[in-house]
């Protein structure tokens, strides 16, 4: 590898960690156009593009990538989320499949784009299951999403929601908390940890929670008839 080269592929890497994406995008396109061999290039030229909505060239680069290290595991989870957004479901469940089955490594190793991508897969999975009223395989799909990637309160609420359809209050009761934790500023969760508790029997801490929201959303038309249904039961 030449001085050139080696100095431009150490400047579209920190573009790229730094997240400076329009100054890393030229670097890598000349990279991967006059080298074919770096496997690391074409996978963040691909996210790049992914990013940028040009589905069908990440897809390119992804697989450009695999051909070159088909051991390759963040960028064959990357194709699958490409996969995905382009439609082709099949080719995506199989690449996925291939990638978890082969890679040894933790979710927590994985680039924050495939992890994020691939929680948010699983999530619409559960809400297909939830729609028909598969809650066991909806919570199973949303726990997945979860292990990716924790803090995704919005798909924390719907594994609440879930839980509570199925009938287990109390480990919606849990979940709801988690995202009060994570997210205290999230008041259509703690509206919900309310309705949850009221289901229970919980009036007064149920009370306590919609009261708390109102205090910081006078407006919340929600938290006030639930109040009113309360207050008259």
């Amino acid at each position: 590898m030449d001085d050139r080269l080696r100095q431009l592929m150490v400047l579209a890497r920190e573009h790229y960690e730094n997240h400076e994406y329009d100054k890393a995008e030229p670097l890598l396109t000349q990279i991967v156009r006059e080298h074919r061999g770096f496997a690391d290039m074409f996978n963040m030229l691909g996210v790049i593009l992914h990013g940028h909505g040009r589905f069908s060239q990440a897809q390119e680069m992804f697989e450009e990538a695999l051909r070159i290290n088909p051991s390759y595991t963040e960028a064959a989870l990357n194709l699958a989320v490409t996969y995905n957004d382009l439609g082709k479901y099949q080719q995506a469940r199989d690449v996925y499949s291939r990638a978890i089955a082969t890679t040894r490594s933790s979710p927590s190793h994985l680039d924050p784009f495939a992890r994020g991508k691939i929680a948010n897969m699983h999530a619409r999975t559960a809400d297909a299951y939830g729609g028909v009223g598969m809650f066991d395989e909806a919570a199973r799909e949303y726990r997945k999403a979860l292990d990716l990637c924790p803090t995704f309160i919005d798909i924390r609420s719907k594994l609440a929601a879930t839980l509570r359809d199925m009938g287990d209050k109390e480990a919606a009761v849990q979940e709801y908390l988690l995202v009060k934790q994570q997210a205290p500023k999230f008041l259509s969760g703690r509206v919900n940890l309310g309705v949850t508790l009221y289901s229970l029997g919980r009036k007064e801490e149920a009370r306590k929670e919609w009261e708390s929201v109102l205090a910081e959303d006078p407006g919340n038309k929600s938290c006030r008839m639930y109040l009113d249904i309360l207050n008259k039961g």
